[in-house]
Order: C-alpha cells, then sequence, then structure tokens
C-alpha cells in the first residue's frame, strides 16, 4: 500500500497559487495560462490542469462548470460555503450553505438519502442585470 508523502512545492505550483490568489472569480486553466504567459512566467498548459486539478483534489481549490467550461478558484476561507455566480461576468460570492435539515427533508420527500452535496446558485449580478 503506497502513502502519500509531503506535498511537494514546485516552481509551476507556487505560480500558478500565485495566479489563482489574484484571482476574486473562477477563472479557467486557458485564461490562467494567458495570463502565467503573459507575465513571462513559461509553464505549459497541461501542467496548468494538472496543478489545478491537484488542488481540487487537496481541498485548496473549488470547481464549477459554466457554459460548459471548468473554472477554478481558492476560497477564501475553510468553512463549508457554496457560490452565487453571474453566469454572464464570472462575479463570484461566497454564501453560507443551506440547512443540513432542509437538505436532507428534501432528500426524504423524494425517497432519497443525502451522502453529500454541491449547490451552486447561477444568475445575473447587478450591474448585468443592467446591461
Amino acid at each position: 500500500m503506497a502513502t502519500s508523502g509531503p506535498v511537494r512545492h514546485t516552481r509551476q505550483k507556487d505560480a500558478v497559487m500565485q495566479r489563482l490568489r489574484e484571482c476574486d472569480d473562477f477563472v479557467s486553466a486557458q485564461e490562467l495560462h494567458r495570463k502565467l504567459d503573459d507575465e513571462g512566467t513559461k509553464i505549459g498548459l497541461a501542467t496548468v490542469y494538472r496543478q489545478l486539478n491537484a488542488l481540487v483534489d487537496s481541498g485548496a481549490a473549488d470547481t464549477i462548470r459554466l457554459d460548459g467550461q471548468q473554472l477554478y478558484r481558492l476560497c477564501g476561507e475553510d468553512a463549508h460555503h457554496h457560490h452565487l455566480v453571474c453566469r454572464k461576468c464570472g462575479k463570484t460570492v461566497e454564501i453560507d450553505p443551506p440547512s443540513e435539515a432542509w437538505l436532507r427533508k428534501i432528500a426524504t420527500s423524494h425517497g432519497f438519502t443525502v451522502e453529500s452535496h454541491t449547490l451552486e446558485v447561477f444568475g445575473l449580478c447587478p450591474e448585468c442585470q443592467k446591461g
């Protein structure tokens, strides 16, 4: 049985983490790769994807699908939370989760049990509603 050792910090991982910290909203791997390239950090797109997926697997980053594209974001708090996401501009707001009692009631009413849940709310932010 293999055991995982300490998490390795590499130049690529540090660069992806630093750039991701600077993004308030969810960002695609391609957009993050472009930003890294624009600042002179040469990292392959496959490496960016690998680093982002490792961050998601470790729980350090969240991911959502929007318009058929996988987006990534570091979240500022360790507590369980969800997101309001503008489907037009990508603005993201962290929100508290619904109550566990409400989730269980909804599941039970349909004959389900709750093992885990993911909830993201998509709509238009106030600025995008105006335009």
